[in-house]
């Protein structure tokens, strides 16, 4: 398996890509749907996969995921959609296919590591167009408890987040409408506002 997806032939890669697509659709097996999820995940990484991956549409799938009850479905599809959205075609097509919201609700999952993706993937997708949707008011909210939260990595993301995406005034109009309000607008909050610390 890794001398094959460790191949430089560019048509190699891609047949693998393929396969790996293939069987997560022909499988009943969630177990083998994990295992498929994460490996494209991985592979979603690496820059120069992104072609093949787009042909096969496999943001589309990590998409998909992202309302699954399975909670690593959900995870594996947010780390890949957060690897996807570094490029901007994958960008684009993410954005063309409501990402913005489906990426948003994962910012109440309890799993911290999907949390994380989801925040990175909203940076990556701020563009003119959809900056105001990714800096809406709940998703400042939200951004402004993980701020507080006992997670260094949650804290330190949430941090970046309100630095580089939004403006003082957003930041200020946020933190006012969220005196006197115990859960963020729109986004119902995992218990204190931390996603808890499952096993990564």
């Amino acid at each position: 398996m890794m001398s094959r997806t460790g191949s430089s032939d560019p048509s190699d890669r891609f047949e693998y890509l393929q396969t790996l697509v293939t069987e997560f659709q022909d499988t009943d097996s969630e177990e083998a749907k994990e295992q498929v999820l994460a490996n494209l995940a991985n592979f979603a990484y690496d820059p120069s996969n992104m072609a093949h991956l787009r042909e096969l549409q496999v943001a589309d799938l990590f998409l998909d995921m992202l309302t699954e009850e399975n909670d690593n479905f959900v995870e594996f599809g947010m780390g890949g959609l957060c690897n996807l959205s570094m490029d901007p075609e994958c960008r684009h097509v993410i954005l063309q296919s409501g990402g913005i919201g489906l990426v948003t609700n994962c910012l109440s999952s309890r799993r911290e590591e999907t949390v994380l993706s989801a925040v990175t993937t909203l940076m990556n997708l701020l563009t003119p167009s959809s900056r105001s949707a990714i800096t809406d008011p709940a998703v400042l909210q939200c951004m402004l408890r993980f701020s507080l939260s006992q997670s260094p990595r949650l804290r330190g993301l949430a941090a970046v987040f309100l630095q580089d995406c939004c403006t003082e005034e957003q930041v200020a109009r946020a933190q006012r409408q969220m005196q006197g309000e115990q859960t963020a607008v729109g986004i119902p909050l995992p218990g204190n506002g931390d996603p808890t610390d499952e096993v990564r």
